[in-house]
């Protein structure tokens, strides 16, 4: 009887094992960007206090693969072109804010009619489920 109840043990303790290697994707903070405009945009760099990440073009209405970043916030510099005019979202700082948990996330890019550089385009974060 008590090497049944060691062998219970020893099968609940392996069933609660997990051999996750760090590597499972809400394991990391990823973010992918959402184009929510007419515009394609095209060589789009998001730059975080950790690196630069670029994400290639994205055409209008279209979403990109998730990418992994270390540290990032709920908004980030990001720079890109619409036909060939370099626009930027240029955050001031960071104080105050907290860095995003690990997860997927979403950075939703739109752009008005304007044509001024800091202007144009805005953004919201939305946490991917």
């Amino acid at each position: 009887m008590k090497n049944l109840f060691y062998l219970f043990i020893f099968i609940t303790l392996c069933a609660g094992c997990n051999n996750d290697s760090g590597t499972d994707t809400e394991e990391a903070l990823r973010i992918r960007l959402a184009n929510k405009s007419q515009y394609l945009y095209e060589s789009i760099r998001v730059n975080t206090s950790t690196g630069s990440v670029s994400f290639g073009d994205l055409s209008a209405m279209q979403e990109s693969a998730y990418k992994e970043f270390e540290l990032a916030y709920r908004y980030a510099f990001i720079e890109l072109e619409i036909g060939g005019v370099i626009f930027t979202i240029q955050p001031i700082d960071y104080v105050g804010e907290t860095p995003l948990k690990n997860g997927k996330y979403t950075y939703e890019i739109r752009a008005n009619d304007s044509q001024d550089r800091y202007g144009k385009l805005s953004l919201s974060l939305v946490r991917d489920e």
